[in-house]
């Protein structure tokens, strides 16, 4: 026992000795321990402060935001009906051209000579006809039944090939009108895939035009959004291609059908947009952007975050500070937007409420 006593008195002189010859470490530690105490009590004391709230008052406003591209309503593929020499070209892309503008035509030499055999076997069937009827005119004068339903059908034949002479030609003469393209809308030339004469094309040959005075929005709505849209909304549109530009959209149509080769339900919005802001043809088809609609916008209306208010059943409530205790206290909420909620009855501005967790 006595050697344990030894021990530690040669300890403590030990301790004592270090501490003499180097009392500025301790001091050293002693502040950085203060440091850490003190920080954790500021920490402490503002979680304390952030676990409370004044009721005030706020605009609320909730927003609908649709994805969507520029389109256009006057937008047609032009091809011809059949293969053939390439003969004229009118336009190239990028032209802008007026309804029933010449875009292109075949070659029409096979298709008039076509027009004019056919124009001359119409003019024989014709002769023939009138023959035939001459011939035949008096059925009913025939000695025998027999005689007269010869002559009755020989007629009726000669009106047949009068007739299909007739639709020859009209057909050949569509041929010949199907040989030459025209546009039937106001627009720019956007595509042209047959640019030079002379050459044979296929019916896959395309020219495309488009009016741009006909530019709208169009955004895909799904089916829990687009019960909240009705013609006639205002929207504000921006443009991925002009982030700084913001545009006035109004909704004119709806489809009352879902949009097919989409995934899930989803409904087209067709918007129109404010007239000056197409100048100089800047918009493109095929452009995305955004349209954000205003549903509901309440100003200077009491509300508080979400995270307060309780539930209790079918009822709500929160904690409010009163007289350094906290008291439980029913309310009724109304719109919810962006984690705040607006407070109808139960608690005033000026209430400062806790996130206890009783």
């Amino acid at each position: 026992m006595n050697g344990f006593r030894f021990f530690n008195m040669k300890i403590t002189k030990k301790v004592l000795g270090f501490a003499k010859k180097r009392w500025y470490i301790l001091i050293v530690l002693f502040l950085v321990g203060g440091f850490f105490v003190n920080k954790q009590m500021q920490a402490t004391a503002q979680a304390k402060k952030s676990s409370t709230y004044t009721v005030g008052r706020m605009t609320m406003k909730e927003d609908l935001s649709l994805s969507g591209t520029i389109n256009a309503e006057e937008h047609v593929i032009l091809q011809f009906q059949t293969a053939g020499l390439l003969s004229w070209v009118g336009v190239k892309e990028g032209d802008y051209v007026k309804k029933y503008q010449g875009i292109a035509a075949l070659d029409q030499r096979s298709v008039t000579k076509n027009l004019q055999k056919n124009l001359n076997d119409y003019a024989k069937s014709r002769n023939t006809y009138e023959q035939s009827k001459d011939d035949n005119s008096r059925v009913g004068d025939q000695p025998t039944h027999e005689q007269g339903d010869k002559m009755k059908r020989l007629l009726e034949n000669a009106q047949y090939d009068l007739t299909s002479s007739v639709l020859t030609v009209e057909l050949q003469d569509l041929a010949k009108q199907y040989s030459y393209l025209t546009t039937p809308i106001d627009g720019i030339v956007i595509r042209a895939d047959a640019k030079y004469p002379g050459v044979n094309i296929g019916i896959t040959s395309t020219y495309e035009v488009v009016n741009p005075k006909t530019i709208f929005f169009s955004a895909l709505a799904d089916q829990t959004d687009v019960v909240k849209l009705q013609k006639d909304m205002k929207a504000t549109v921006q443009l991925d291609s002009y982030p700084e530009k913001k545009m006035d959209g109004t909704i004119y149509f709806i489809s009352f059908i879902p949009k097919t080769g989409e995934t899930g339900t989803v409904y087209e919005i067709k918007m129109a947009l404010n007239d000056n802001v197409n100048e100089q043809n800047a918009f493109r088809l095929g452009m995305t952007g955004d349209a954000t609609f205003t549903l509901q916008e309440k100003n200077n209306v009491i509300a508080i975050p979400s995270t307060y208010i309780k539930t209790d059943g079918s009822k709500k409530y929160v904690w409010r500070a009163n007289k350094g205790k906290e008291e439980k206290k029913y309310i009724k909420t109304g719109l919810e937007v962006d984690g705040n909620s607006e407070i109808l009855s139960g608690i005033d501005e000026g209430d400062v409420l806790t996130n206890s967790v009783k």
